[in-house]
């Protein structure tokens, strides 16, 4: 069996969602599990508004109808009007209504996540819907009912002994009798809970499923050609990889590749299953496969990632930076849930960039001991090159460099914007 993942670009309008039935009519025979995302940029129009609905502002009603308007405008375009796709997706957006009509009283993480996963959830009905109606039997699965987790909200861990034993239990006799569609980005808390996964992490729940499942490979759809070596929409003579190995990809989407969300390869590696990379306005490509192998690369590999803070923390008596000190601000980035991007460490400093979170931050600084002063910049951006060459770092480093830092295969610069 495979799986498939079809990301915002690729279900944004009824004309994307047509041509994900196109693309879906080449694979009626083999057991099919689609993974889907929020349309468009609906992720985004919900965590302004649960963003606005926390902090008690008066656009919360606004922001809701025009997501709602957004999803039937669509659904209008693919159904007739008594369809019953009508009452499902308005079903669904009662949810946010039920939060929204009372003032808040959980922490924003919270919030935030039982607000946030309703886009996957209204893109996959209309999706499933649409399969149906053009004859391919499709059957709609609550991603919540297989993927477990812990209750860290907006960045919810696996159990994966769990999810595996309620995957494997029902899905593969579900394909057995046509596709299945569900939705990324979303899990559930043993007390029953709705928890994300991460910003964009679509692509890892593909990979969960896939991984439990012992699929035959995974095929993310986007709007490039395959993976490239750096973004197009910032970059003018990108060059497109036809493979690449898992470890390259690891790397890649670590630094801030979006192409891919970090946490996808590794459940793929696990289990040796192949990863493909395709443009789904041309089905017929080939994109890029990643895989297990060993495959020399030589051209540079760009990667910028903006919204970056770069902090150092110095001791106030001039004394060294003790292993007992790094121990204790590494355990403060973890309770933070911060990830660190790039560290340097001196007799007397501890310097270190990372994304900028101004609640993840915030935590941070709290937890730091009373023994180091801080410092930080903010509004920097991080560009990470694989495998550089003076030729390259010529070509895109540029401005004010705040940190720079290199081994044998990358070179990492954090800049001022």
């Amino acid at each position: 069996m495979q799986v498939f993942k079809f990301g915002g670009a690729s279900v944004k309008d009824a004309t994307a969602i047509k041509n994900i039935g196109t693309i879906l009519q080449s694979y009626t025979s083999k057991p099919l599990l689609i993974v889907v995302s929020a349309m468009g940029k609906t992720t985004n129009a919900l965590e302004k508004l649960a963003e606005s609905y926390f902090n008690q502002r008066n656009d919360v009603h606004e922001i809701f109808e025009e997501v709602k308007n957004y999803h039937f405008e669509i659904i209008h375009q693919l159904f007739d009007q008594q369809h019953s796709v009508y009452d499902e997706v308005s079903n669904t957006f009662v949810e946010i209504d039920w939060i929204i009509e009372d003032e808040p009283v959980d922490e924003y993480d919270f919030i935030y996540d039982q607000i946030v996963s309703i886009g996957e959830l209204v893109s996959s009905k209309i999706i499933g819907q649409y399969l149906n109606h053009i004859g391919l039997t499709t059957k709609w699965l609550d991603a919540r009912s297989y993927i477990q987790t812990d209750n860290v909200y907006r960045e919810a861990h696996i159990n994966w002994d769990k999810t595996s034993e309620l995957i494997q239990k029902d899905i593969p006799k579900i394909l057995a009798n046509g596709f299945a569609v569900t939705q990324g980005f979303i899990g559930n808390t043993s007390e029953n809970f709705t928890t994300t996964l991460g910003r964009e992490g679509s692509d890892y729940t593909a990979a969960i499923f896939a991984s439990c499942l012992n699929a035959e490979s995974v095929t993310v759809w986007k709007d490039v050609s395959g993976i490239l070596n750096a973004d197009p929409k910032l970059f003018d003579d990108c060059i497109k990889f036809d493979e690449l190995s898992y470890e390259e990809a690891i790397e890649m989407t670590y630094y801030g590749a979006t192409v891919i969300h970090p946490k996808t390869i590794k459940p793929l590696q696990n289990k040796h299953i192949p990863l493909y990379v395709k443009p789904f306005l041309a089905p017929h490509e080939s994109g890029t496969v990643i895989r297990e192998a060993t495959i020399a690369i030589s051209t540079p590999i760009i990667i910028v990632k903006n919204s970056q803070v770069l902090i150092t923390l110095h001791t106030k008596d001039l004394a060294f930076v003790t292993e007992n000190q790094v121990s204790d601000i590494f355990k403060a980035f973890a309770d933070a849930y911060i990830k660190v991007n790039t560290l340097q460490i001196s007799a007397l400093t501890f310097s270190a960039s990372f994304d900028f979170d101004e609640n993840k931050f915030d935590r941070f600084k709290t937890l730091l001991s009373a023994d180091l002063d801080l410092r930080y910049n903010t509004d920097l951006k991080l560009i990470t090159i694989r495998h550089p060459n003076n030729e390259a770092i010529k070509k895109h480093v540029s401005g004010e460099i705040y940190l720079e830092e290199r081994n044998r295969n990358t070179a990492h610069f954090v800049i001022k914007v």
